[in-house]
Parts: C-alpha cells; structure tokens; sequence
C-alpha cells in the first residue's frame, strides 16, 4: 500500500528530515531494499551504509539529528525506530483486500457477522457466533457449534481480528478486537481434567465446561492450543503474545503484556502476572505462580504450587531459581568434578 512520506510520518509519530512527497510501498533490509523500500538502523554506525543503500528512505534514531542536516535521501527521526519501523510495516501492509464471503464458506442462520467481514473457502461459521467489523477468518477454520445441535454460547470475536487458516474456537470462547490467531491453533478446547474411580481404577472425565477470554491485542502463534475453564474460566488478559506450539491448561490466567516463547507448556490453574517473559520450552506445574516481571529462560521448569517472584529477575534451570545462583551451582559443580577426576588420577598412580 503505497503511502508518501509525510503521511507515514505523521501516523508513526516521527519528525520528518527532506521531502514528504517521496512514496515507499514496503519495508525491507538494508541489503534487499530497491526504489519504493523503507529501511531502518538503529545506531550511527550504519546510517552511512543506509544513506548508501538504493533505498527510498530510512527511519533512524534521534543519533541521526546530525545526519539529517543535508541527507541524501529522506529520514524519519524517531525515539524508538525499530518500534516506528514495525508500525510503518503493518500500515504499508494494509491495502484494502477484496473482502468477500467465499461461496463455500457455510455461515450458520444465527450467526451474526459485522461490516466488511472476510470469511475463506471451507470454514464454517457455527450457530450463536458473533464477528465484529472488517474481521477477517482463514480458509478452513471452525468457529462454534457447527453442528446446531450442542445449546449455550456461541464464539464471540471482536473487530479487526485475524483468524489465519484451519483454526477451531469452540463455543464459549470470546475473542476482544485486534487478536490474530496463526494457522492450525485451538480456543477452547477441553482441559485435561479426570477422576479416577478408586474401585475400578479407570478415570473419568471431570467437567470441563467453563469458557476462555481472550482480551485485545492478543496475537497466538501456529498449533497452539488454550483450554476453556473447568467451571470457570481461562483468560489472556490484553497485549500477551504467544508463540507457535505452546499448550496452555485451564483455569489459567496469563496477565498483560506476557510473551511466551514456543513449547512452552502450562499446567492447569497457573497464574502469570503481567509482563512476564518466557523462553522456549518452558514447562509449569499446577497452580504455581509467577509474579510480575519475572524472565523464565529456556527450559525453565516450575513445580506445582511454586511462587516466582522477582521483578527484572532472570531464572533458569529446574526448578527455576535466580540466573546467578544458577551460574555458582554449576561452578561448584565444575569444580567438585575436576576435583574429584584429579583424586581418581593421584589413586590410579599410586
């Protein structure tokens, strides 16, 4: 989507340097940028190559002021560039589709669609769901109850929403506007709940019929898969993003602005609180809590029923325990071990 200069500037916030007429209709690297490219640097050292580079303009930081006095070509000053630069990339990215109902799409009679909703081939849009203004659904999906069979609440989602491809929400799940949701994901599914019979010894399945939130602003990566509540509900509260692959149990309750890198798995009942990090393969027990602020790196492991706290705090290992006291474990370790080869040596030798 073509877009010139001072317009971009103006809805990205940044100060304008050189002419506003020049258009960009992309973003690109320094090394791939061409005629119609926006490019970004983020420190002084490479202005210079992306003065250089063939592209039409560049965003860079306040370091940049100096430069900017006689650039070659135009920039756009901002406080915080790679943020302005993932702003410019979505607005060059947001040409206006031909939004449409694809034929064999199936919409349920009770279902209730906004303005200029989008809908691709093969999904099926299921009794009682509700699609807010200019929310587009992917090729395959399944929303809600297709079947018309099954009573109770429909699939709510909110404006400006991005369903990609061969994604299931079922019935019960509510969606605030803005989400996006990758290919293959599963909202609401039932959670791992069972009783076992102490007579029989088989188990059987507890209720699971509790619903799942998910508030603005929310983004959910490809074959990730949230359970609805037992009896209440899972919610992921606004700005969290999750990455591809990660199973999040029920009854939980991820807080603001939480990132959760991908593998990462959360038993049933855990509470995150808000702007909480999380590396990959991260795995969580029962009921355990993690306070705000908190960084979980790779592989971290938190028993049930465990409280993390420690705001800017790294953690690593299992169980999870502060990065430094990580570190002195494995020296100790390091140190016990060549110790111990060095005892073995002096016996062998006598």
């Amino acid at each position: 989507m073509k877009q010139t200069l001072r317009s971009l500037a103006e809805k990205v916030g940044c100060r304008l340097v050189g002419s506003g007429s020049v258009t960009v209709t992309g973003v690109s690297s320094l090394q791939s940028a061409n005629k119609e490219s926006l490019v970004f640097v983020e420190d002084a050292q490479h202005l210079e190559t992306a003065l250089a580079s063939a592209a039409a303009a560049i965003i860079a930081g306040e370091f940049a002021a100096d430069a900017a006095a006689k650039p070659s070509k135009p920039i756009l000053i901002s406080a915080q560039p790679r943020l302005a630069f993932a702003r410019a990339e979505r607005l060059l990215a947001g040409a206006e589709s031909h939004r449409m109902i694809h034929p064999s799409a199936i919409v349920a009679a009770t279902a209730k669609l906004g303005k200029k909703v989008a809908i691709g081939a093969g999904a099926i849009i299921g009794e009682r769901t509700k699609i807010g203004d200019e929310t587009t659904i992917g090729a395959g999906s399944i929303l809600g109850d297709s079947t018309g069979v099954a009573a109770g609440d429909g699939v709510v989602i909110g404006s400006h929403c991005s369903i990609d491809a061969n994604v299931t929400i079922y019935p019960g799940t509510v969606l605030g506007k803005r989400v996006v949701v990758q290919a293959g994901a599963v909202l609401g599914s039932a959670g791992f709940g069972y009783v076992k019979d102490s007579e029989t010894g088989r188990y059987e399945r507890s209720p699971q019929i509790g619903r799942l939130v998910i508030e603005d602003d929310v983004e959910i990566g490809a074959n990730s898969t949230i359970d609805r509540g037992a009896l209440d509900e899972t919610r992921i509260r606004r700005g969290a993003k999750i990455d591809n692959l990660v199973h999040i149990g029920h009854n939980v309750l991820i807080g603001e602005n939480v990132i959760i890198a991908a593998q990462t798995g959360l038993s049933g009942s855990v509470i995150i609180e808000d702007n909480v990090i999380m590396g990959g393969q991260v795995g969580i027990g029962d009921h355990a809590r993690v306070e705000a602020g908190a960084m979980l790196g790779a592989q971290c492991g938190i028993p049930s029923k465990k409280v993390l706290r420690g705001k800017g705090v790294v953690f690593w290992g299992t169980p999870a325990r502060p990065l430094r006291e990580y570190l002195k474990e494995l020296a100790f370790l390091s140190k016990s071990a060549k110790s111990a080869q060095k005892k073995l040596r002096r016996n062998n030798e006598q």
